[in-house]
Order: C-alpha cells, then sequence, then structure tokens
C-alpha cells in the first residue's frame, strides 16, 4: 500500500485529506508539526509526503529544507500545501527542492486525489 505523510496542523485541513486519500486507497499518517514530520518522515520514508507551510514549529520551508539534506528522503517527492499564492507557492518549489505543490483550500476531493496521484513515482 502506498503511504503518504500529511504534514499538518488544522484539523479540518488533515481530515479532508485523509478522507480524500484514504478513500482513493492510500496508507495515511500525520505529523501536527515539523519535528515530528521530520521524525516520521526518517522513520517511515513514506512514498510521498504533503507538507504544509504554516506550521507551529518551523515552516513548512525548513521543513523541506531538513527532508532534502536526509538521503533516505532524497527520491520522496514533497509536495507543498498552501493557500499563498501560485508565485509563491512556485518560489517555495523552486528554493526547496520540492517537487510539486497543491493550492488550498481542497474543494474537489476527487481532483485532489488525482493531483496527488499525479506525483506519486511509478514503481
Amino acid at each position: 500500500m502506498i503511504r503518504i505523510l500529511v504534514v499538518e496542523d488544522i484539523l479540518d485541513n488533515l481530515n479532508l485529506v485523509r478522507k480524500a486519500l484514504s478513500k482513493a486507497g492510500y496508507e495515511i499518517f500525520h505529523a501536527p508539526d515539523a519535528e515530528t514530520g521530520l521524525s516520521m518522515a526518517l522513520d517511515l520514508v513514506p512514498d510521498l509526503i504533503l507538507l504544509d507551510l504554516g506550521l507551529p514549529d518551523y515552516d513548512g520551508q525548513t521543513l523541506a529544507g531538513w527532508m532534502r539534506e536526509e538521503p533516505s528522503l532524497n527520491d520522496t517527492p514533497i509536495i507543498i500545501l498552501t493557500a499563498w499564492p501560485e508565485e509563491a507557492a512556485r518560489e517555495v518549489v523552486r528554493s526547496y527542492r520540492c517537487d510539486g505543490y497543491i493550492i488550498k483550500p481542497i474543494s474537489r476531493v476527487s481532483e485532489f486525489a488525482a493531483q496527488v496521484k499525479s506525483y506519486l513515482k511509478a514503481p
């Protein structure tokens, strides 16, 4: 089963992501902050990481940078989840070596699941 780590501190956002991706057959793991997210990412080495930028302890950009310094996570796609304008999201993706972004709010669950699927690496 494909494992996705969601680093998100807002429970309503998490619940929507979990509902959409569980329905699509993915196994979802949750971290509410950056420190937990890094620890879980290193333990799990998930197939994909969905990363909110506005976390309570460190920002998502810092966490993305830490993750990219870890050899075990080099091939793991990191997708930014943000309500920031697209231009700012693109800059974060470029600057922190992320693989893409999805703009919140998530309005169409099936479209969101398809976006996530497009970022997964083929086996």
